[in-house]
């Protein structure tokens, strides 16, 4: 299944691809994925598949990325996993830096803001086609669409918070899955007879280097700034919230907003909506946002430094800070995936958290549909008939996604400016 290794340049075109079209958030994310490297190529079985995205979503940090670093690495080991992962971001990464220094330059313009809302309708249709795609595999059973439908209501009603409610639907997926397995679908992984063990100590090899890498840089700008610089202050946050914050990007955007903007007094309110604005509808995972936040960080109060320098400073020790632990994380567990996969009670509890996850993502996709179709109370009918027509050219005519994200932008420049 996982089959001889592809050369180098084979490997890395579909992640350099993938880096460029990965628009829509995590949802299109791994449906873009799923696409390639099941249907497509066909290197990775479904089960398998699963009970990886599963294990990626019981981790901290950015689950579409961790889904990257495991694919890249089942086909070319700790190498191939470090290149999928990077290309996976390097993308957005670029794109969020040259829109964050033209924002801190010139402002919020409104040809900027149009071309914003437009893309934000191909967002939304994105999102919506990959949640069918998605939902139809994750929510395989009735009984995971129901988990799916009580974490809906419960997050909704923020009757729980993110993490105990992920914990609460992995061990209802233990507890039923053990008793009613044919109750969650799905089916144990195919035997695979690619040798993982030589990998496996090369994972775990990769994953000590990692983490002991990742606090150097940190540490090395503490040296020189201080303990109470700016900077030391803003990479040893980050580095906290990559640890902490599980459920992705959507569950640590409340945080880091409110310590970016009431707390540190990084950036003003302004500036972090438009920064998620921004992150909503560029390539990569949304949690690149941060990215943002440390760039304007180091723009508004750069010290010695000229203030495009200071933020760019900042930003490239945000990425380090969040991005490294994910790295580390994939590489320390990948090689328990199958096992996992293979053992019912454990894939049943990753199935559970799938429908938990799912479900968050469609509120949170839902919330963001609001935003970017209501403004002020009063509903935003021009942008409403152009995300219609959007979805209907994208479901009739499946035209392609950097084609249709041109012609959404285009739409919002024509609609909104």
């Amino acid at each position: 299944m996982t089959g001889a290794a592809a050369p180098w340049g084979a490997f890395l075109r579909p992640w350099w691809r993938i880096g460029w079209l990965s628009f829509g958030g995590p949802a299109a994310q791994v449906a873009l994925m799923h696409a390639e490297f099941v249907e497509r190529r066909r290197l990775v079985d479904e089960p398998r598949f699963l009970a990886a995205l599963g294990f990626c979503n019981a981790l901290p940090g950015p689950e579409a990325m961790q889904l990257a670093i495991w694919l890249g690495w089942r086909q070319r080991g700790v190498a191939g996993g470090l290149a999928a992962g990077v290309l996976f971001i390097l993308p957005g990464a670029l794109v969020i830096a040259l829109l964050a220094l033209a924002y801190a330059t010139w402002g919020a313009l409104p040809a900027l803001g149009a071309v914003v809302a437009g893309l934000s309708l191909a967002v939304l249709v994105l999102v919506a086609e990959a949640m069918w795609r998605l939902g139809r595999r994750v929510l395989r059973s009735p009984v995971l669409l129901a988990i799916a439908g009580i974490a809906l209501v419960v997050q909704g009603a923020r009757l729980l918070p993110f993490p105990p409610l992920l914990a609460l639907g992995m061990a209802i997926g233990a507890i039923a899955g053990g008793r009613w397995p044919a109750a969650f679908g799905g089916e144990a992984p195919m035997a695979d007879a690619h040798a993982a063990a030589p990998r496996a100590r090369g994972a775990t090899r990769a994953a000590i280097v990692l983490a002991l890498l990742w606090p150097l840089p940190l540490l090395a700008v503490a040296a020189i700034a201080g303990g109470n610089a700016l900077a030391t202050e803003v990479g040893l946050f980050f580095g906290q919230a990559a640890l902490v914050t599980f459920g992705g990007a959507y569950a640590v955007l409340p945080y880091v907003a409110q310590a970016a903007v009431e707390t540190h007094g990084w950036m003003t309110p302004q500036q972090m909506v438009d920064g998620l604005a921004l992150a909503e509808t560029t390539p990569g995972p949304l949690i690149l946002v941060l990215e943002f936040v440390g760039f304007m960080a180091g723009w508004n109060a750069p010290g010695a430094l000229a203030p495009w320098a200071a933020g760019l400073l900042l930003a490239l020790l945000t990425l380090w800070m969040t991005f490294v632990p994910s790295f580390a994380l994939v590489f320390a567990g990948a090689p328990l995936v199958d096992r996992i996969a293979a053992i019912g009670r454990l894939r049943h509890a990753l199935a559970a958290l799938n429908a938990v996850v799912l479900a968050a993502i469609a509120q949170l996709a839902a919330w963001y549909g609001w935003i970017v179709l209501v403004a002020e109370g009063a509903p935003r009918w021009p942008l409403r008939g152009a995300l219609v027509l959007l979805a209907v050219w994208r479901w009739r005519c499946k035209p392609s996604t950097p084609l249709f994200v041109g012609v959404a932008a285009l739409a919002g420049l024509l609609v909104g400016w």
